[in-house]
């Protein structure tokens, strides 16, 4: 007789086996679950989209979350409920361990590809764990590739993960050299971009860090962590610059979200820059902390 089969044969040890096996499965099937609920969601959102019917005046208030850090898994349902989804491709630059960023409801919840990368191996090969033990990703696992993003080498890398031409979602969040990624990104066209922007910057400065190849924010001290990214100003006119139009943000107004200009129509919003900076966040972030850095040699684009 196996152990297996021996330990069976104890009734509490059976119960505790039984007890443990449930859990298991439970948690296993969170996913499933998710996935059922989102596309009850998703279908009344696409249902409103076709009748014209706007359902939120700020797609803050669509967000919920599953994989995200905040609530950008329902904001970026919703955004795609209203531009269609095209590829069923998400590319997203600085993934971390993958349980907790943009892409990964997607790729679990709506059988998106992904095409993630991190600078850390640590994170890459966490993020490669965390996918291969979901089951929605069995057969096709996310691309995931470990590798230094600078605007030399960001266009080469995406051909040879084979991220080239539309793509429905960008996500970009590296805490440093955000700006000048998008601006060297040309092999892919996206249709949606969300990006993390640095909020305690004032919302009339278009500023940005000085380039540089080996740029690492975590590895500074105080206020000096605060030295890092793009403000809210600069984004929105290099994104205009691209093609794209700002149509909000989470709740705390940093990672703010874009819709390429040939898919706007009626039902997406158009903020300004006071109502994306409108929330308790920002304030209080910009009367402590941007007093600390304001005097760095900042870069005016």
């Amino acid at each position: 007789m196996g152990v297996k089969q021996a330990i069976k044969r104890l009734p509490f040890v059976m119960v505790l086996y039984r007890y443990l096996k449930s859990l298991l499965n439970k948690r296993s099937n969170i996913s499933s679950v998710q996935g059922q609920m989102q596309k009850m969601i998703e279908s009344q959102w696409v249902y409103a989209a076709k009748k014209n019917v706007k359902i939120f005046e700020d797609i803050r208030d669509s967000g919920f979350r599953c994989y995200s850090q905040f609530e950008e898994d329902g904001i970026i349902l919703y955004l795609l409920s209203l531009v269609g989804k095209k590829k069923r491709t998400v590319v997203e630059i600085c993934c971390g361990t993958g349980d907790e960023c943009m892409a990964a409801n997607l790729i679990i919840n709506h059988g998106f590809k992904g095409y993630l990368f991190d600078g850390s191996a640590e994170n890459v090969r966490a993020a490669k764990r965390f996918f291969k033990g979901q089951k929605d990703c069995l057969l096709v696992e996310p691309s995931i590739e470990h590798a230094w993003i600078t605007r030399s080498n960001v266009n080469d890398l995406l051909k040879k993960i084979g991220a080239i031409g539309e793509i429905d979602l960008l996500s970009l969040d590296m805490d440093g050299n955000d700006y000048y990624i998008w601006q060297a990104i040309e092999v892919i066209n996206p249709r949606i971009c969300v990006f993390e922007i640095h909020n305690i910057i004032p919302s009339d400065l278009a500023l940005t860090i000085p380039y540089s190849d080996g740029f690492y924010a975590m590895d500074k001290r105080g206020g000096e962590l605060d030295f890092r990214s793009v403000s809210l100003l600069a984004m929105i006119k290099l994104s205009t610059s691209k093609g794209y139009t700002m149509v909000g943000s989470h709740k705390h107004g940093f990672n703010v979200f874009f819709v390429r200009n040939d898919l706007l129509n009626d039902l997406l919003p158009r903020p300004t820059i006071d109502q994306i900076d409108d929330n308790e966040w920002t304030r209080s972030a910009r009367k402590d902390r941007w007093p600390l850095v304001k005097d760095y040699p900042w870069v005016e684009v």
